[in-house]
Formats: structure tokens, C-alpha cells, sequence
């Protein structure tokens, strides 16, 4: 019964993101950035890959959501990510915080850190690092941008990041657990052959951008969608996959092709807590 409750959502803000094509700002690492792209051309958003910070002042202003990615991280990059980050607070614009890999370095952490003083919208991670980011961990433990822990032992510690940040909390895994402090809900879409594609997670943080785009009122609703959405079109690609190669390009395909009455068929949302 839950699954349906969410589904009519899901399909709504699909198409509104598909209506309104939102131009989504990514700031994102080197790895990522065609992925990501694509991810949100075959959605019906717009991206577009601008980090200048030379930029930010006039382009910023007219975007309907900002994405930030620190995978590949370097002094150079972060002026740009904090003044499109403050930008788009200032202006009311939702924006989504991907702490890839925080635990590996102090640089990385205190980083993060400061980007979550920003207000991000959304702060989407693996269990590992939301657990680093909310002050959780003991010690560093890290594996890359890979996880060390289940998004299900991370929930206590997204809660308590989503209460003292103010963002939904977003925690990607075998079921993507999406919080904002009170509420906990399991997106239990997906397969775990998207794990062997790199950049998939950085997709997800742009896609969760674009569905914001179009409800920036109810963050924790477009998060749910966004990784539901995601995770029907990489199930429906690895129908036809005969590896993470091929499930590259059908994900993309299937994401592009998504249609109400599969929406509404495959959405498994339910309530956690």
C-alpha cells in the first residue's frame, strides 16, 4: 500500500521535470561529469557543467538547481563550489551536496564541512560518508568513494545530520534511505550491478537536483522520486545488459523511456521509521 501512495508522486514530478526541462548547474568531479549529463538530458533536465568561478556571479542567478560533487576535489575548485552554493541559498535555489569520499582527507572533511554551513537542500551520500559527515565515525574508514557500511547503519546518523544541518538527508545503497530528521523512508529500487559503473552515484546526486528543481518545497518527496526513478530505469537496463557496459547505455535509454504505467508498477517506497 505504500509503494502506491508514493507512486502517483514519482510519476508527477517526472513528468514536471520533463515539462519544465530545469536547467540544473553541476559542479562535479572530473569522473563524472558525461554521466551525470546524460543522466539528466534523458530525465528532460538541463545541465550544465559550469565551475568557473569567474562564472558564478552571472550564470548561478538563472538556474533552477545547483549540484555539487567534490569527487575530485582540488584548492582550485572549492572557491568555485562555495560561491555557487552561497549564491543559491542567498537566492532561494535549491542546491544538493554529494560528499564524495570526505573521510579520505582532512582537506576533504573540513571541506564538506563547510559546505554543509551553506544550507545545502539535500545532502546525498553512501552510509560511509554520511556517517563521516555527521561527526559519527571514531576514526577514518574509508575505502575511496566506495562505502564501508549499509545505508541501514547509517540512518541514526543521517537523522542526526539532517537535524543539525537542516537538509534531507539522502543515503544511497542496496535500499536508499531518505530522511529529514523525523521521517525515514526506504527506496528499495535499484540493482547491484550499478555499483560497477562509475559516476552512477554522482548521477543520482544531479538527478535529485532536477526533481528539486521542480518542488523545491518538499525536498524529502523529490528525493524519494529521484532515487525511485533511478532505480527503475537502471532495473529496467539490466534486463538487457549483458554488463556494467552495457547497463551504462540501457540505463540511459531506460531512463528516457520511462512511461506511467511502469512508474507506477515498480515504485517500492515504504516507510521506515
Amino acid at each position: 500500500m505504500e509503494s502506491k501512495e508514493w507512486s502517483s508522486g514519482v510519476w508527477t514530478h517526472l513528468t514536471a521535470v520533463r515539462r519544465q526541462s530545469p536547467l540544473v548547474q553541476c559542479i562535479t568531479n572530473l569522473v563524472s561529469m558525461d554521466l551525470v549529463a546524460n543522466t539528466l538530458l534523458s530525465a528532460g533536465a538541463s545541465p550544465a557543467m559550469v565551475h568557473s568561478v569567474a562564472e558564478v556571479p552571472d550564470f548561478t542567478p538563472h538556474i533552477h538547481a545547483l549540484c555539487v560533487n567534490v569527487g575530485t576535489l582540488t584548492p582550485d575548485w572549492l572557491p568555485s563550489m562555495k560561491a555557487a552554493a552561497e549564491l543559491a541559498a542567498q537566492l532561494g535555489k535549491p542546491w544538493v551536496l554529494d560528499p564524495a569520499a570526505v573521510s579520505c582527507s582532512g582537506f576533504r572533511l573540513k571541506a564538506c564541512l563547510e559546505l554543509v554551513e551553506l544550507k545545502p537542500s539535500v545532502i546525498k551520500g553512501n552510509g560511509s560518508e554520511i556517517i563521516a559527515l555527521s561527526g559519527s565515525a571514531s576514526q577514518c574508514q574509508t575505502k575511496g568513494a566506495d562505502s564501508s557500511h549499509e545505508s541501514t547503519e547509517a540512518i541514526e546518523a543521517a537523522k542526526s545530520l539532517a537535524l543539525s544541518s537542516g537538509a534531507v538527508v539522502a543515503v544511497s545503497g542496496a535500499v536508499d534511505i531518505v530522511t529529514d530528521g523525523k521521517r525515514v523512508i526506504g527506496v528499495h529500487n535499484g540493482t547491484k550491478m550499478m555499483q560497477r559503473i562509475t559516476a552512477t552515484g554522482c548521477s543520482l546526486a544531479g538527478l535529485v537536483a532536477a526533481f528539486l528543481a521542480v518542488d523545491p518545497l518538499q525536498p524529502l518527496e523529490a528525493t524519494v522520486s529521484a532515487m525511485s526513478v533511478f532505480g527503475i530505469a537502471g532495473e529496467l537496463g539490466e534486463e538487457l545488459a549483458n554488463g556494467p557496459a552495457s547497463l551504462r547505455m540501457h540505463l540511459i535509454d531506460s531512463l528516457y523511456g520511462l512511461d506511467e504505467t511502469t512508474v507506477l508498477s515498480r515504485v517500492k517506497v515504504t516507510r521506515l521509521g
